[in-house]
C-alpha cells in the first residue's frame, strides 16, 4: 500500500476519533429525532409504532430502539409511491424509483439537505479509500434507476475530485477513458473491474501500468481473494464501499484504507443492529446475523430498523472510532446477487412463463468461471410442444436469454429440455435455484 494514502489527523471529521460515549451520545440525540420525524409524518410508521405500543418518548437509551418495529421492503412496496415520505412531495429534490420487476416497485427520495449529508458522507468514503482533492475519479457504477452513480458522483465531487461518469458496460470505450484522462481512482463493482482488467489486457495493455491508484469497489459480496486478484493485475488498492438505496445508497460504510479490515459505518448518520433473522432478536457485536439500519438524519425518508437481509456481523473500531461490519456472507432472503445486480428467482420465472411453448419450470444454476459469476437457465417445453427440433428449441432459449437480459440485466445461456425433466420435489414445485460459487 502507498504510505501517501493514509489520512493526516487533521483531514478527518471530528466525530471519526471521538470518544465511544461522544458517539453513543449524538446517536441517542438524532435516533430520538427520527423516530418523532418518522411518528409525527408518515401514517406507516405511527400506524406500525401503535401496533407494537411504543411511541417515539420511549427511547431512554440506545437499546430502546430492539422495541420498535422493523421496516422491511414489503412495507415500501405497499406504500409506493410517497407513502414512506416524511416532508411534503415538492421538498424532495430527487426520487428513485426501482423497475418494479418483481411486483410493485420501490421508490426512495431525498431532500436537499438529505442530498448534502450523503454527499458528506461518500467523500468521507472516498478520503477513507485513500482519495484527496483534485484526484480524477471514473465513476462506472450505473446512473440508472437506482442510487450507486449518483451517490458515488455528488460525493466525488463533494470531495473535490474530478468526476469522470462513464456508468456500466461499453468497456472498450471505459479503457479508451481510462487511457485517455488518466485517473487516479475507480469506482465500479469488482467483478465489473475484472472485465475492464480482461479487455485492457487483450488490447495488449499492462493493467498495472495504468493510472489507477485505488478502487472503490461495492454493489456486491466479495472475498478478500478477489480483492488479492484485483490488486496483484490492476497495481491499486482495492477498497470495499457499502450502502443500500432504502437506507441511503452508497457510502453508509467503507473501508479505510490503512487497515483493509471491514467498512467502517458511518455510525453519526446510521445505526447499526445485528438481530437473529428467524426470532428477530437483538444480538451482541461479533454476532453473526441479519444487519439491520436506522437513520438517524434523513429527513424525505426516514427509515427505523431495515431489514436489509445481509448477514454479517459487527466489530469494534480499528482505524476509526466507529464500529465496522465484516463481509457479507450471504443473505437471509432469496435474493441472489450477479455480477452486482440483484435478481430474485421470480423474476426469471415471469419470463420463463410468459412464453408459451414453456412450462413455469426452471432452474438456475448459478457457477463461478474464475471470479466472474456464469448463469444457466433451464427450462422445459409444454407436454404438447415435446419433440421440438433443434432450431425451434435455439429460437425459445434465445426469447428467453434476450428477456432476461433486457428486463433483469444479467447474461445467461438458456437450455431447454424435454417436458418432465426438471427435478419436482414431492409437493410438485421445481428447485429453482443450485448455487455452486464457493462459499
Amino acid at each position: 500500500m502507498n504510505k501517501d494514502l493514509r489520512p493526516a489527523p487533521g483531514d478527518l471529521d471530528a466525530i471519526e476519533t471521538a470518544s465511544r460515549d461522544e458517539i453513543a451520545s449524538l446517536q441517542l440525540q438524532r435516533l430520538r429525532w427520527s423516530l418523532q420525524h418518522a411518528y409525527d409524518n408518515v401514517p406507516h410508521y405511527r400506524r406500525a409504532f401503535d401496533e407494537k405500543g411504543v411511541h417515539p418518548s420511549d427511547l431512554r437509551r440506545l437499546s430502546d430502539l430492539a422495541r420498535f418495529p422493523f421496516t422491511t421492503k414489503k412495507d415500501l412496496r405497499e406504500n409506493y409511491p410517497f407513502g414512506m415520505f416524511a416532508v411534503p412531495r415538492q421538498k424532495v429534490a430527487r426520487v428513485h424509483a426501482s423497475s418494479g420487476t418483481t411486483g410493485k416497485p420501490t421508490v426512495v427520495g431525498y431532500t436537499l439537505n438529505d442530498i448534502d449529508n450523503w454527499a458528506n458522507l461518500v467523500a468521507r468514503s472516498i478520503r477513507a479509500a485513500g482519495g484527496r482533492p483534485g484526484d480524477m475519479v471514473h465513476v462506472a457504477y450505473g446512473y440508472g434507476l437506482f442510487t450507486g452513480g449518483l451517490g458515488a458522483h455528488y460525493g466525488a465531487e463533494r470531495a473535490g475530485c474530478t468526476v469522470v461518469p462513464m456508468s456500466g458496460g461499453q468497456t472498450e470505450k471505459q479503457v479508451q477513458l481510462i487511457q485517455d484522462f488518466r485517473p487516479d481512482i475507480i469506482m465500479v463493482t469488482p467483478s465489473y473491474m475484472q472485465v475492464i482488467v480482461e479487455e485492457m489486457q487483450r488490447q495488449g495493455m499492462d493493467p498495472r501500468e495504468s493510472s489507477l491508484k485505488i478502487g472503490i469497489f461495492g454493489a456486491e459480496p466479495w472475498t478478500e481473494a478477489m480483492r488479492r486478484e484485483i490488486e496483484g493485475k490492476a497495481g491499486l488498492d482495492a477498497v470495499d464501499i457499502y450502502g443500500l438505496s432504502e437506507v441511503m445508497g452508497p457510502g453508509v460504510a467503507s473501508e479505510c484504507v490503512e487497515s483493509k479490515d471491514g467498512p467502517v459505518i458511518w455510525e453519526d448518520h446510521f445505526y447499526p443492529e445485528i438481530i437473529d433473522p428467524d426470532t428477530g432478536e437483538v444480538l451482541p457485536d461479533g454476532s453473526e446475523g441479519e444487519l439491520v439500519f436506522t437513520s438517524l438524519s434523513k429527513e424525505a425518508m426516514p427509515i427505523i430498523r431495515y431489514r436489509t437481509r445481509d448477514l454479517t456481523r459487527l466489530l469494534a473500531p480499528t482505524s476509526r472510532s466507529f464500529r465496522r461490519m465484516g463481509k457479507i456472507v450471504g443473505r437471509s432472503d432469496d435474493m441472489m446477487i450477479i455480477r452486482g445486480v440483484n435478481v430474485f428467482p421470480t423474476q426469471i420465472e415471469e419470463i420463463v412463463l410468459a412464453n408459451a411453448s414453456l412450462t413455469g419450470l426452471y432452474q438456475m444454476h448459478i457457477s463461478r468461471e474464475g471470479l466472474l459469476d456464469t448463469v444457466e437457465v433451464h427450462c422445459e417445453l409444454q407436454p404438447q410442444r415435446r419433440g421440438l427440433g433443434d432450431a425451434e428449441r435455439g429460437e425459445i432459449a434465445q426469447w428467453v436469454q434476450q428477456r432476461i437480459k433486457t428486463l433483469v440485466g444479467i447474461s445467461t445461456a438458456v437450455r431447454v429440455f424435454d417436458p418432465d425433466t426438471i427435478e419436482r420435489t414431492q409437493t410438485g414445485k421445481a428447485r429453482r435455484v443450485y448455487d455452486k460459487r464457493p462459499r
